[in-house]
This record gives structure tokens, sequence and C-alpha cells, in this order.
């Protein structure tokens, strides 16, 4: 398949979606909606292992959704765009409410 000026638009919007498809990575954003905080402030707060904290804001941090500060020998991490994903999240919300998507729901991808 071709990859056309508009499917590598739509190849970056998928990854944008991608990184909000995992469910620690949404708590991880919902958590750093409060504030910045430090890898082992999440670790603590959200019962997720270092290492699983680390790849997941490595993957945010590549879509431009967090950033990192150096404190000493910490590393602060805080959203980037917080009203705009404050606005997807509720969006989000929202669509759940008009749509089918139940809660355990798991979309299997058909070929």
């Amino acid at each position: 398949m071709a990859i056309t000026q508009e499917t590598a638009g739509l190849a970056d919007e998928a990854a944008l979606f991608h990184a909000l498809s995992d469910p620690s990575r949404l708590l991880i954003v919902r958590h750093l909606m409060l504030g910045e905080h430090r890898v082992v402030d999440l670790t603590a707060h959200l019962g997720l292992a270092q290492s699983t904290v680390s790849k997941h804001l490595a993957c945010l941090r590549d879509c431009g959704l967090v950033t990192s500060r150096p404190e000493g020998r910490a590393s602060m991490w805080s959203l980037v765009h917080v009203e705009e994903l404050q606005g997807v999240l509720a969006s989000a919300e929202r669509l759940l409410e008009l749509t089918a998507v139940t809660p355990g729901h798991h979309y299997e991808e058909r070929h």
C-alpha cells in the first residue's frame, strides 16, 4: 500500500490515539492532570512497576503529550497540553455515553 500524504497524516493521528489507547497511560495522563510528578510518585500512587511507568511515559513523550524537567537526581513529569487533553478525554466520555461500547468491551481487529 502506497503511503500518500493523506494516509501519512492519518498515521500521525493514529499514533496519537494509540498513545491514549492503553488504560495505564490514561491513568498516568489523568494523574498528571493533578500536577507534575516523579516516576517514583506515579509508581506509588498508581500501583504500577517503575519500568511500566517509564515505558508509558516514553510513549506519551514521543507523542508530545508529556515532558520532563530535571529536579536534583529525579525528573519531574508533566502534561504539555493540559486543556486540550482534558477536552479530548471529556469528548471521549461523551462519545462513550452515545455508543454501544461498554465496560469490559474489547475491540478485536478482524481482517
